[in-house]
């Protein structure tokens, strides 16, 4: 059972390829059969390489990128990194000037700038985590439902909390 190349990549989807190809190794184990072997292979290094893609993401400026699609910072993340950037260059202008009380509120600024900033982190994974198992709950009660509105709808739940996770992991790796 291989990925479909025309859904997006999926951790789930990778674990059960990879117990797939697990399967398909034991029997080639037990029959000799070279071929079910490099099938096994093949099988694991696609569930490795979905397993790879679906946890992917990138943060640029105020924007999250994952396999899903892109969102846009919560605004604590947004104001966070603001003051941070005026708090360094009051800082800078103040070290430049001789100013120690300009120097003294802008490294203030930057501070609770950066507090800020993990403030609207921590919402942004909290809300992205909570909308990946409301929206995968969802789309497979409406799945079985056969309600495919609502299913989409919760599809696109998912993939903008998991979206919202993997830009806040990758700002938080790169820090």
């Amino acid at each position: 059972m291989s990925a479909n190349n025309n859904q997006q990549p999926s951790t789930i989807r990778s674990y059960i390829d990879s117990a797939d190809a697990a399967v398909i190794n034991a029997i080639g184990s037990v029959t000799g059969n070279p071929a079910d072997k490099r099938a096994a292979n093949e099988q694991h290094a696609t569930a490795d390489a979905e397993r790879n893609a679906s946890r992917a993401g990138a943060s640029a400026g105020p924007l999250n990128f994952s396999a899903s699609g892109v969102t846009v910072d919560n605004e604590d993340r947004l104001q966070g990194k603001k003051d941070q950037l005026v708090g360094s260059g009051k800082e800078f202008v103040g070290n430049v000037v001789g100013s120690t009380d300009l120097k003294s509120q802008g490294r203030q600024q930057n501070q609770e700038g950066q507090g800020q900033e993990a403030a609207g982190q921590i919402k942004d994974y909290v809300g992205g985590a909570v909308d990946r198992v409301t929206g995968a709950v969802g789309s497979a009660v409406a799945a079985v439902t056969g309600n495919k509105g609502a299913q989409d709808s919760y599809q696109r739940q998912h993939d903008t909390g998991k979206t919202n996770v993997r830009g806040v992991e990758a700002e938080i790796k790169d820090q």
